[in-house]
């Protein structure tokens, strides 16, 4: 494998701060895998939802994780996941799912099951992860670790935008308060807490395009590669 295909791109941030779509567009700019963490959290709430598991019932929904088939694939040029064989990127997608993933995320059961899914998933290098805690937990020896971040009221106008591109319509102070319930979740559990990974390079998203952040990104990997090669 050649030194381009080394590395493990660690990109962590909280809701709606641009991670995963810049993380795939680096992916491909780079030419490695993008893998999407916080897909596998959504996929699992998803299925507890659909077989009306409570998603606070740990026990219940640890046992459905560990028994649960996720992979990646792609579809064109996007990314998809499969739970069980089923592609659910869009059905993962959706505000019932934003407002009942952070006990799944939470629990530390399904935190265990699914980074070891992971690490397997991204050993090996040339890939891209993003999600809560993959500099701090997942690959915390990561060769470039970002943490993006964005003001809430930048954050709410994109997820809003994204929910209306897919016919949803929804209020933004609603959308708001959803991020700021998500953020107060994500840095206040107890497993893999959101927060800056040691070492990690802070990027401020707000009023960056997605084309920016990518950059931004590619640069600071192309820099990491030549030191390799140094």
């Amino acid at each position: 494998m050649s030194e381009a295909r080394e590395l493990i791109i660690a990109i962590d941030g909280p809701a709606a701060s641009g991670k995963s779509t810049t993380a795939r567009l680096v992916a491909r700019e780079l030419g490695y895998t993008y893998i999407d963490s916080g897909a596998m959290y959504r996929a699992v709430t998803l299925k507890a939802l659909r077989q009306n598991i409570p998603v606070d019932d740990r026990n219940a929904v640890a046992e459905l994780a560990a028994k649960t088939d996720l992979q990646f694939g792609t579809d064109d040029l996007n990314t998809v996941i499969f739970m069980d064989g089923e592609d659910v990127s869009e059905a993962i997608r959706t505000p019932e799912i934003d407002r009942n993933i952070s006990p799944v995320a939470a629990n530390a059961k399904v935190r265990e099951i699914l980074v070891e899914k992971q690490q397997k998933l991204g050993r090996n290098g040339g890939v891209v992860m993003d999600g809560r805690d993959i500099g701090t937990v997942v690959f915390p020896n990561a060769d470039l670790k970002i943490y993006m971040l964005a003001s809430v009221e930048e954050r709410a106008l994109r997820r809003q935008k994204e929910l209306l591109q897919k016919g949803v319509k929804v209020d933004l102070e609603k959308v708001r308060a959803d991020i700021r319930y998500r953020d107060k979740q994500d840095t206040g559990r107890a497993h893999g807490p959101l927060k800056k990974a040691a070492g990690a390079v802070e990027i401020d998203t707000t009023g960056l395009t997605i084309p920016q952040q990518v950059q931004k990104i590619v640069r600071l990997a192309r820099q990491r590669l030549e030191k390799q090669d140094t």
